[in-house]
């Protein structure tokens, strides 16, 4: 077959040919068992065990969220990679207005409410975010202090926005996806070791600014006690739900933390222990391969592909979709303080979902233009 490298967009034909089927099933699996989990976590026995709309409104996410997945598929990474510049400035002056009319929630002004839903930016955000560093880092690379200052600096403007909000769990995943790109652009030791001084360094100043609630979670995570019925709960009982899952679980509908509402935001931000406590050990681990396959997909794809771009693209969505699924499973299990960070494809919410579907759709994007222009 000919090569499609000059080609602005995908053939159908190419990508029902050179789709990688298994991530795809992975990605389908996990949502799946999401909705699952979701619909479970939903039930409440105080009214009389009738479930919230939640289920239902993730899979009508679901639905929109296969409906950019290909259209990204069709368009290609490579499209979006040209667009970088616009989608930053897009995106910047989005975090800016948020500021201004935002929606607050939890303590942070990170939604815009659109009345029957809500949208966070900053989960749209780590996709631009991702594509920005891919494209400034093959332009500029980070191989001396200018390509450094220019990383650092671009990427601070959404960091710092995201920050301001503040929600300190999505600066992190920011952070994480900037520090990653870094490495794998080539980035001096003697750097990556000066922004890791710069950042511990800064802590004592980052204890100051952060919130009372904020600094409470932090609190809590090394000693949950502290406020056992405030902050300290939340840790406690999730605790409580992953444990008393055992080996098997106790059955699917058939957890009680949850739905004795005793668990808080059991189909949001403590999802996994909703599916722990029901599934148990055995299936806890099946999610977590289920995730470390998924991965591994990513990776492979950004070793082998040849367009430094995609390679960089791929590194930065693997470190988001790693720290993020790593911190909300640890944090469930009282390993991790507690951000907000959402399960990736798992835990309720359209603004996530849809941008896990979109970077995940990037990813696959470039499996298939590999191969149009190997074959």
């Amino acid at each position: 077959m000919a090569s499609n490298s000059s080609a602005a967009t995908s053939r159908w034909s190419d990508i029902r040919s050179y789709t990688d089927y298994l991530m795809l099933l992975i990605t389908l699996a996990l949502f799946a068992l999401g909705v699952a989990a979701i619909y479970s976590a939903s039930i409440s026995m105080q009214r009389g065990g009738v479930a919230s709309p939640f289920a239902a409104r993730q899979l009508l996410w679901g639905i929109v969220s296969a409906v950019v997945y290909v259209f990204i598929l069709k368009v290609s990474y490579r499209s979006a990679i040209k667009a970088a510049v616009p989608l930053f400035a897009a995106t910047v002056a989005v975090l800016i207005v948020l500021l201004a009319v935002g929606y607050t929630s939890k303590g942070a002004q990170s939604w815009f409410n659109l009345g029957f839903f809500r949208i966070q930016p900053s989960e749209f955000g780590k996709i631009v975010f991702a594509i920005v560093l891919a494209a400034l880092c093959t332009k500029t690379p980070p191989t001396d202090a200018k390509g450094i200052v220019v990383a650092v600096g671009v990427s601070g403007i959404m960091i710092l926005l995201i920050l301001l909000q503040p929600d300190l769990g999505s600066a992190l995943v920011y952070s994480v996806m900037l520090f990653a790109v870094l490495i794998v652009a080539g980035a001096p030791v003697k750097f990556l070791l000066g922004l890791i001084g710069c950042g511990l360094a800064a802590l004592p100043l980052g204890w100051m600014v952060l919130k009372p609630y904020q600094r409470l979670r932090l609190m809590v995570f090394i000693d949950p006690t502290v406020d056992p019925q405030g902050a300290g709960y939340n840790v406690i009982q999730s605790r409580i739900a992953v444990g008393s899952g055992g080996l098997w679980g106790k059955g699917f509908l058939q957890g009680t933390q949850g739905k004795l509402h005793f668990l808080p935001e059991p189909h949001t931000d403590f999802i996994f222990s909703v599916f722990a406590e029901e599934f148990g050990f055995i299936g806890s681990l099946i999610v977590l391969t289920l995730f470390l396959l998924l991965l591994w997909k990513i990776v492979s794809t950004a070793l082998y592909t040849k367009d430094p771009q995609a390679k960089l693209m791929c590194t930065a969505i693997s470190a988001w979709l790693w720290f993020q699924t790593t911190e909300s499973v640890a944090m469930s299990m009282g390993l991790a303080p507690v951000t907000g960070l959402p399960l990736p494809l798992f835990s309720y919410g359209g603004s996530s979902l849809l941008a896990v579907a979109a970077a995940l759709a990037l990813v696959q994007s470039v499996v298939i233009v590999e191969k149009e222009d190997r074959f």
